[in-house]
């Protein structure tokens, strides 16, 4: 655990405050997350009712409401509808959607104290697992490619596969999932 501390920048102190910070650090990355979700929502909503100020202004509205529009922060609503709190503890042990789920979280307007008792039982899964495993493998991996040229070239071809396979899914899912219709709201003056 020494190895995993270190790496950490958390070197020579004992496992539970390893884990404790580790827990401290995802869990105010994804209400970071989530809150800046909400931010784009809630600015998205007023200035949907009116359409002033500065063009720059203008502009930086224009591109935060387009986040919401990004195949990812769609894909992190679409999850957040279908299965929503549970979506949220979920993301912490998954790689690829967490920020989205985060955000999406934020965009559709989870409840806080629903996200917050969702994210917990994640933040501590997480912690658990990057604490211990998690970068024990990243660094056995490492070890092995750096030990051996047949190792690296193994370890290359397995991410190269697992990359292709993953990048077919992906695909495969985009052009038959159903386009994800956001609202938006009328530009009407008064």
């Amino acid at each position: 655990m020494t190895d995993v501390a270190r790496e950490y920048g958390l070197g020579g102190l004992p496992v539970a405050v390893v884990l404790v910070a580790l827990f401290a650090i995802v869990l105010a990355r994804s209400h970071l997350t989530y809150w800046a979700g909400r931010a784009v929502a809630r600015g998205a909503q007023h200035e949907g009712l009116r359409r002033r100020g500065p063009a720059w202004w203008q502009r930086t509205v224009d591109r935060a409401g387009r986040v919401s529009a990004t195949p990812g922060a769609r894909r992190g609503i679409a999850l957040v509808h279908r299965w929503g709190p549970a979506a949220v503890t979920l993301a912490y042990v998954t790689v690829g959607v967490q920020t989205a789920v985060f955000l999406g979280s934020g965009l559709v307007r989870m409840p806080y104290l629903r996200f917050t008792l969702a994210s917990v039982p994640g933040s501590i899964a997480w912690a658990v697992v990057w604490g211990t495993v998690g970068m024990g493998a990243v660094w056995g991996a490492v070890t092995l490619a750096a030990g051996s040229p047949w190792g690296l070239a193994a370890l290359g071809a397995v991410v190269l596969v697992l990359g292709t396979v993953v990048g077919a899914t992906v695909r495969r899912r985009r052009r038959t999932e159903p386009a994800l219709v956001v609202a938006e709201p009328d530009h009407h003056d008064a």
